[in-house]
């Protein structure tokens, strides 16, 4: 598949669940750990076979999971005039974030980790129980260079909330020209990184948990090409996270 077939394909797999997303992504050396009494608190993890590698964070679950509303909803996404819209005008498309794991799809060779998380919808689920109960992948993730998130709307922006310096803020704004509005709120990287900074990067969504959500094909395309030649660079510098 190509980008934007793969793209069209994450966003078409059932809003109300996860277990198809994560299915993408099982493949040998993949760990996968659940909660055996929660099914949101679950997360996969492929370690990236870099030596200066980064981890890569998108979140499998949507508003419209049926964990969180009690119903099976699907919807139907088509491209039109470059822009992703669904037929079933009562729930969005689900881009938050299957936008996302569909651009960890197409790096997951990239020598880079990939982290799949659930629950990111309901408190940060997945990575609070990865966090809190496997402390070698915890570890593991910290020991890396940075983490890029995949999980924010508009086109240009970046956030690192309270898991960045100000050394990684000015890094990323060179390197890839994207602005941060603002530090309030949070996602997964806020819980993930001890160690090491995080960012978060928008991926062409916008009116997310809306049933007017949409996704713009062009913002989508630019963010996954210069997160490839970000992540592609041929020696990647380590961001520690330090305390204010």
């Amino acid at each position: 598949m190509n980008e934007q077939s793969t793209l069209l394909h994450f966003l078409n797999l059932p809003l109300y669940r996860t277990d198809e997303v994560f299915e993408m992504f099982d493949q040998d050396g993949a760990v996968f750990q659940s909660h055996p009494a929660d099914p949101k608190q679950r997360f996969l993890f492929i370690e990236g076979k870099r030596n200066d590698k980064v981890v890569l964070v998108a979140h499998a679950d949507t508003v419209w999971d049926e964990a969180y509303t009690g119903k099976k909803t699907n919807q139907q996404v088509n491209l039109k005039n470059g822009i992703f819209t669904g037929t079933n005008k009562s729930v969005g498309i689900g881009a938050d974030d299957r936008a996302g794991c569909a651009m960890l799809y197409l790096l997951k060779n990239s020598g880079h980790s990939i982290l799949i998380t659930d629950g990111e919808e309901y408190g940060r689920g997945g990575s609070t129980y990865l966090m809190n109960h496997h402390p070698d992948i915890a570890s593991k993730l910290n020991a890396h260079k940075f983490m890029i998130q995949l999980d924010r709307r508009n086109a240009h922006d970046f956030k690192c909330y309270t898991v960045g310096s100000n050394a990684f803020r000015k890094y990323i704004q060179q390197q890839t020209g994207y602005t941060e509005p603002d530090q309030s709120s949070y996602t997964d990287i806020v819980t993930l990184c001890k160690d090491i900074c995080g960012v978060n990067f928008s991926v062409g969504y916008y009116y997310e948990h809306f049933s007017k959500e949409h996704l713009v094909l062009k913002e989508w395309m630019h963010t996954y090409n210069m997160v490839k030649e970000l992540i592609g660079q041929a020696e990647i510098q380590r961001f520690p996270l330090t305390t204010y």
